[in-house]
């Protein structure tokens, strides 16, 4: 396999996967408090209440017997789950705002949480608190975005300039009726689903797992989504599907956006503080320069900060992105070192308590993030 070449996930379930791995963010008291309200929604008939977390955390269903209880590992999985279920299930994130979904790990009660849900909505690989939860306590349904959208090498070095630009728009097919969602008779034999070496690794199996930052390989998990919630809320199919198609064609014109205002900047470099936006930079014609690969808790070494210095110098760059869940110190440091300027960008992984309280979402992170390319990319000289 070649350092660009795609990897395919054909399995629908991930539903075994490593113990969790050290030095991972434990959850909060305030959101084992919002699990217990979860698992007594899931076993009291009639219990009032929802299980959101505060992370975009739920669609505004009352909690109760009759309420599905749909939980997402974190915050882009819950969002399309939330657009997909809309008022017909209680959509919660084992994410608390403002965390590394990286470092998740799991209180007893939030694992349990798992075992009771209608559904889970996750990232195989991602975050193995959550895979070993899932293996643990079975979960009547489970949505694996790793199974369903095709991912990308991570960027070990930083760049991903040969990245695959998909001109085709594969997340423009959205026949949910013709797909095929038996999770009984899936197989998963683990050894289709790498998931790294269980300890502080940021990418899937040397996979990059920030797929949802492409708006069209976000769109591709709407339908197996409404797929799972019409199998748990037969009588409610038709809204689940609706529902889909609406949140793809939203996803399909933020693309356009995306495609039309970045067009002149295309070859053009994006350094970034770490590289998390491999996929937005292949599907929009980018060369992304990661000052560190994947994991943005390792620092650079002297001879990548040269090497980036020289980028920035032969490429007239004139701004180094960082994340906002990120520590921007040795970014800014080197953006003043160099005499440029540096610009926040969001990774959407999660939301902060700001964020939501303001009325934030997916949407509008990522067109906030589209304003700062166009303000800050450097359009190559023809």
């Amino acid at each position: 396999m070649t350092d660009f070449q795609e990897h395919p996930r054909t399995r629908r379930h991930q539903t075994n996967g490593p113990a969790a791995s050290r030095n991972r963010r434990f959850v909060p008291a305030a959101l084992v408090a919002a699990i217990t309200l979860f698992l007594a929604a899931c076993g009291s008939a009639g219990t009032a209440g929802t299980a959101g977390t505060g992370n975009g955390s739920n669609t505004g269903a009352a909690g109760g017997a009759d309420t599905l209880q749909v939980l997402a590992s974190f915050y882009p999985l819950q969002f399309v789950a939330q657009q997909v279920a809309g008022d017909l299930a209680t959509v919660s994130n084992l994410t608390p705002p403002a965390a590394d979904p990286h470092e998740l790990e799991l209180s007893i009660a939030a694992a349990r949480a798992v075992g009771q849900a209608d559904l889970v909505v996750t990232l195989g690989g991602f975050q193995p608190a959550v895979d070993a939860a899932i293996a643990t306590q079975h979960p009547a349904r489970v949505v694996d975005a790793a199974d369903i959208v095709t991912l990308l090498p991570a960027a070990s070095g930083g760049s991903s300039e040969d990245g695959d630009d998909d001109p085709d728009h594969e997340g423009e097919d959205h026949d949910h009726e013709g797909d095929d969602h038996d999770h009984e008779g899936d197989d998963h034999n683990d050894s289709d689903h790498d998931h790294g070496d269980g300890g502080h690794n940021h990418s899937i199996g040397g996979y990059d797992p920030h797929f949802w930052l492409d708006p069209l390989r976000l769109a591709q998990i709407a339908g197996p989504i409404a797929d799972a919630l019409s199998e748990a809320d037969p009588a409610n199919a038709a809204t689940f599907h609706a529902n889909a198609d609406q949140l793809v064609q939203r996803l399909n014109e933020l693309d356009q956006r995306f495609t039309t205002e970045l067009a002149p900047f295309r070859g053009a470099k994006m350094v970034t503080s770490h590289a998390a936006f491999g996929y937005l930079a292949a599907r929009y014609g980018l060369e992304q320069v990661g000052v560190t690969g994947i994991d943005h808790e390792i620092e650079p070494s002297p001879a990548r900060l040269r090497e980036i210095r020289a980028i920035v110098a032969e490429n007239g760059v004139s701004t180094i992105f960082y994340e906002t869940l990120s520590n921007p110190g040795i970014v800014q440091t080197l953006a003043n070192d160099i005499g440029i300027n540096a610009a926040e960008i969001n990774t959407v992984e999660g939301l902060t308590n700001a964020e939501l309280a303001a009325g934030e979402d997916y949407f509008t992170v990522m067109n906030r993030n589209l304003d700062t390319l166009v303000a800050n990319l450097n359009a190559p000289s023809q």
